[in-house]
């Protein structure tokens, strides 16, 4: 019988199991230093949590982007504190998003590429399905970069509507539109995703790349598997996406998906079609309306409104 396969980051043999008294005791105080530093920036207030309008990059923001734990997080299993204090990562990430969207209403969500720049057609349609959303009474929520996320954040600005984001920490940062009334950074993109689906009723999926294709087939999957509700997916961008809504109609054809999960997706250029299908989708079926007195915030909380 051929030697059992290691588990990926161990050393050769059996010296990846051993460290001297002296190593081990002061790794665990380092550990322990770490894991407090970790607990009290989740659970103190930090005014880079929420912000409006832009803001600068700092120092510290790049070089936790390129913190080794992200390179290491999905290599295999760590030492039990190393996990734990991942975790505790996590939970700093989730509470922040929870801490400053809790307060954010009914949400639409837009999907789309952070390259496209103001004046193509695809920025002014998402514009113009930002305004339209907003005039519904429902908040826009983007990944609060630039391209189509700033074009969906600005036309809700300027209709007058509600509008946030969730930035992302990355080697390479992309700015924070100035179109935002509350905008948490995360660390991890997997929070990130989960906080873009958590608050919104409907999906509206512009041109973009790799990213819109993960948060595209995210939202469906969850649908598809009653995850969550059967909420309203629009598809802006028929030419862009022709062929991958090809694609899909032939994965029904062969019987990879069913029939039935067509109806999931609506392909539309029209700005009032798709404010007809988030209409007739979400805010009838689950019975969304307007409200006067909304709710208040607790700031002991660390919690923040939104304008009304």
């Amino acid at each position: 019988m051929g030697p059992a396969l290691a588990e990926k980051g161990s050393s050769n043999g059996d010296q990846c199991y051993f460290e001297s008294q002296r190593h081990a005791t002061r790794r665990y105080s380092f550990l322990v230093l770490r894991g407090l530093r970790i607990v009290n920036q989740t659970f103190v207030q930090n005014d880079n949590d929420s912000m409006t309008g832009t803001r600068e990059v700092s120092s510290s923001a790049q070089s936790s982007a390129s913190d080794p734990d992200d390179e290491i997080f999905l290599e295999g299993p760590r030492s039990r504190f190393e996990e734990f204090f991942t975790v505790l990562k996590v939970m700093r990430d989730f509470l922040r998003g929870f801490r400053v969207l809790h307060f954010v209403g009914p949400c639409v969500t837009v999907f789309g590429s952070a390259r496209i720049k103001a004046g193509d057609p695809y920025y002014e349609l998402a514009r113009k399905m930002g305004a339209a959303i907003a005039r519904l009474g429902f908040t826009v929520i983007t990944g609060g970069g630039p391209g189509i996320m700033e074009a969906a954040n600005r036309g809700a600005k300027e209709a007058g509507g509600r509008s946030v984001g969730c930035t992302i920490e990355l080697p390479s940062e992309q700015p924070t539109n100035e179109y935002l009334d509350r905008c948490v950074r995360l660390h991890y993109f997997f929070v990130r995703k989960t906080l873009l689906v958590k608050y919104s009723y409907a999906f509206v999926v512009m041109p973009g790349g790799a990213g819109t294709l993960d948060e595209l087939f995210e939202a469906l999957t969850l649908i598809q598997t009653a995850k969550i509700n059967n909420f309203p997916i629009v598809i802006m961008g028929i030419d862009y996406w022709k062929e991958l809504l090809h694609f899909i109609e032939t994965m029904a054809q062969r019987g990879m998906i069913a029939a039935s999960d067509l109806s999931l997706i609506y392909a539309t250029d029209s700005v009032d079609e798709a404010v007809a299908h988030i209409q007739k989708k979400a805010i009838e079926p689950f019975g969304l309306k307007r409200i006067t007195r909304p709710r208040r915030p607790v700031r002991l909380l660390g919690e923040r409104g939104l304008p009304h």
